[in-house]
């Protein structure tokens, strides 16, 4: 039998079947789904519904949110498909121990911002209450949380004791996964800007690009 990835992909930001058939053809790890009317990458729970139910169970649907209220959350598990909540704005250690409770069979996912080698420290307060931790890049005050195509410096992860299984994301494409991984030594890498045509319009031939360089790692 070939030997497993080192390294897997999550493709977020997906909003049509043909991104979603490709980026499972090829063996993406998870779908992301965002739930966030700011963003250009905004679905209805409704649309996420079909989107997910065109991937098999063993892939991972991930709804990204920005500090949404318990109703949003309820109805996106009970309609949207997703098994994952990334919660992407600046929601506390005490909001995921709540939602842990509320809806103890979903995984948490935790994004954390990182401009400095202190961002990363807030990690180690989410350490008993989320699943997996996302560094991303931390974006102009004002703007949106991620998917912005930013990246930070991939070095500050260099000898970080993480307190949980992670996840890199900001600014990585096929040009560049290769040396994001080699860096940090991420085994999962997000990606959403990195695999668009404009902002919001997932690329097929981006998506594909993209997979097969990871399936080299």
């Amino acid at each position: 039998m070939p030997a497993m990835n080192r390294v897997k992909a999550k493709i977020c930001g997906l909003s049509t079947p043909d991104t979603v058939g490709v980026s499972v053809r090829l063996g993406a790890a998870h779908l992301g789904f965002v739930f966030f009317p700011k963003s250009p990458r905004n679905l209805a729970f409704e649309q996420a519904a079909a989107l997910a139910a065109l991937a098999p169970a063993h892939v991972g649907k991930v709804g990204v949110f920005v500090d949404a209220d318990d109703a949003v959350i309820d109805a996106a598990i009970r309609t949207s498909g997703i098994d994952t909540l990334q919660l992407h704005g600046g929601e506390s250690p005490e909001r995921l121990a709540a939602l842990r409770a509320r809806h103890p069979a979903i995984k948490l996912w935790k994004a954390l911002a990182v401009r400095s080698r202190s961002d990363l420290d807030a990690a180690r307060a989410y350490r008993s209450v989320a699943d997996l931790i996302l560094y991303d890049a931390k974006t102009p005050d004002g703007a949106l949380p991620g998917g912005m195509g930013l990246r930070f410096d991939w070095t500050l992860l260099d000898g970080f004791a993480h307190p949980r299984p992670w996840a890199l994301s900001g600014g990585i494409d096929a040009g560049n996964v290769e040396r994001a991984a080699g860096i940090t030594g991420a085994r999962l890498v997000d990606v959403s800007s990195g695999v668009e045509s404009a902002p919001g319009i997932k690329d097929v031939d981006k998506i594909i690009a993209f997979l097969q360089r990871v399936a080299t790692l």
